[in-house]
């Protein structure tokens, strides 16, 4: 499976951005999706996850409110929308695939495939 990200740009506090990650192959919907992100000097953190079918969901409490994943399985693609954006929100934004559960996707340990990611600055 590859990931791709697209999306990230400059914008101001208060801001929104839709990111997207389209993926490649067949089996999308075998996967549980997730984003993460990793700000300059900072180790990446988990940000969302959503289940195979789209019906459950999780946020780390950095986003939640503000934040909300989303997935098209008829077009390989997951989204994160965000909104009011914060200064603290900037950094490198990955998708990741994981064939095992929203805990392991939490955990980053069981993610099977990553994007490259896609840069989102929010400036004060």
């Amino acid at each position: 499976v590859q990931l791709v990200e697209s999306g990230g740009g400059l914008v101001q506090a208060g801001g929104s951005l839709r990111l997207s990650c389209a993926a490649s192959g067949r089996t999308f919907s075998s996967y549980v999706m997730g984003w993460f992100r990793q700000a300059p000097g900072k180790e990446r953190e988990f940000v969302a996850a959503i289940s195979r079918g789209g019906g459950a969901t999780s946020y780390a409490d950095s986003v939640k409110g503000r934040f909300t994943i989303s997935r098209d399985n008829a077009k390989n693609t997951v989204y994160l929308q965000m909104n009011s954006l914060k200064p603290e929100d900037t950094g490198l934004y990955y998708c990741a695939a994981d064939t095992g559960s929203i805990a392991t996707m939490e955990a980053g340990y069981g993610v099977h495939y990553w994007g490259k990611g896609t840069l989102v600055t929010v400036s004060s």
